[in-house]
């Protein structure tokens, strides 16, 4: 897969590094001698959870949403973007997790804010739409304070109040996961698989997951009317409103793959956990979320991946940089144009579709010769995908 956001990284990680006055960048023209040259991290695995600064404030701060923070998918995800900035850049950083876990309400995340603004947060990054209310209240009180909303969109000074102003200190942005969805159900149709199912958190009330298994139908339809071949699909929204792996979650896909299901789509956190149990004990398939889940079991044919830690980092790399005033109180929605979406390269298991058909595709996508309807309003089944609405 591309490199997500590559020519917009390799700007903002430039400028951001040369907007740090308490911590200069290194000159990437000087040779090897120099004894202060470090090497970039890539790879968020070589960085710590959490670290400790000398002063006891973090300026970078994470919010979880709901799920674990190691849910090897969004939270998770968004998190590297924190540490890979933070890391690269000499910066403090922390994250918080609100009270009551999946149960957490609104306060609950307006604390788990506060706390951040209070331990010295300049720059608070906050994952999963259900924020909104929360950051709402935090951003009104810590005007001084910028806030990035992770699967966000612009929020007002009030709600649902016409004419309300839109917050300017809080950025916004979105993902097209109908693309990278449409390319999942494609694909896994084009290996052969007809017998589908989706399992989705958040209750039906998630956008992301909304427009991922929107995307999903309509992929795996395009691909069945090229073949000439019917799909049937489970589509279920049962036991993921918490996004955790549950027995009844796993229960539920197990009698999918007994019944004769081939390819689970997987969309929503930790619920991959049960889903890939399920999965592994029927010698079934899972499509991943959010990044590649390939690493974490072997039943995964694929993943529908969104630029989270790119993303991240670019909008670190604003703030730094001195041009947050670009991209707060706006929406930015990132899809194959910005190459955002899409599907893993590097782990291409696929025999029957080829990387280079792939690319293909995503072109096509990025030219309008593929349109992808992104209203999940208009769900429903087609003349090539029956769904069963569970």
């Amino acid at each position: 897969m591309k490199k997500f956001l590559a020519m917009l990284l390799a700007v903002v990680m430039v400028l951001s590094m040369a907007a740090c006055s308490k911590q200069p960048a290194k000159d990437p023209n000087k040779g090897s001698d120099d004894p202060n040259k470090t090497e970039t991290i890539t790879n968020p695995d070589q960085i710590n959870d959490e670290m400790t600064s000398e002063d006891g404030k973090y300026e970078i701060a994470f919010i979880t949403d709901v799920g674990q923070l190691k849910d090897k998918s969004f939270n998770q995800g968004t998190y590297d973007g924190v540490k890979l900035y933070a890391a690269n850049n000499k910066l403090s950083y922390k994250y918080y997790q609100p009270a009551n876990k999946d149960q957490a309400t609104d306060d609950d995340r307006y604390e788990a804010m506060k706390a951040a603004v209070e331990n010295g947060a300049k720059v608070v990054v906050c994952a999963g739409f259900m924020q909104e209310g929360a950051l709402r209240m935090a951003a009104k009180e810590f005007p001084n304070v910028s806030f990035v909303f992770v699967d966000g969109y612009p929020i007002t000074e009030e709600a649902d109040v016409d004419g309300s102003p839109v917050l300017k200190n809080v950025a916004g942005i979105a993902f097209k996961e109908e693309q990278c969805g449409y390319l999942a159900g494609y694909a896994v149709v084009k290996e052969g698989f007809t017998k589908l199912g989706f399992t989705g958190g958040g209750g039906g009330t998630n956008p992301a997951c909304c427009r991922y298994g929107y995307g999903f139908v309509q992929g795996a339809d395009a691909a069945a009317k090229e073949l000439g071949v019917k799909v049937d699909m489970n589509y279920s929204w049962q036991y993921g409103a918490s996004f955790s792996a549950s027995p009844e979650l796993q229960t539920m896909v197990s009698g999918w793959y007994e019944a004769g299901t081939e390819v689970v789509f997987a969309c929503g956190g930790s619920m991959f956990a049960s889903v890939a149990a399920a999965a592994g004990a029927a010698d079934g398939k899972v499509v991943g979320v959010d990044v590649d889940q390939s690493t974490e079991s072997d039943t995964v044919i694929t993943s529908a991946m969104k630029g989270l830690a790119d993303s991240v980092q670019w909008a670190l790399g604003k703030f730094y940089s001195n041009e947050f005033a670009s991209i707060g109180g706006v929406g930015t929605s990132l899809g194959a144009n910005e190459n955002a979406v899409g599907l893993p390269t590097a782990t291409w298991s696929l025999t029957k579709w080829t990387v280079d058909e792939y690319n293909t595709m995503l072109k096509d996508i990025v030219d309008g010769k593929i349109t992808i309807d992104s209203d999940y309003n208009n769900l429903k089944s087609t003349d090539n995908v029956t769904l069963n609405i569970i």
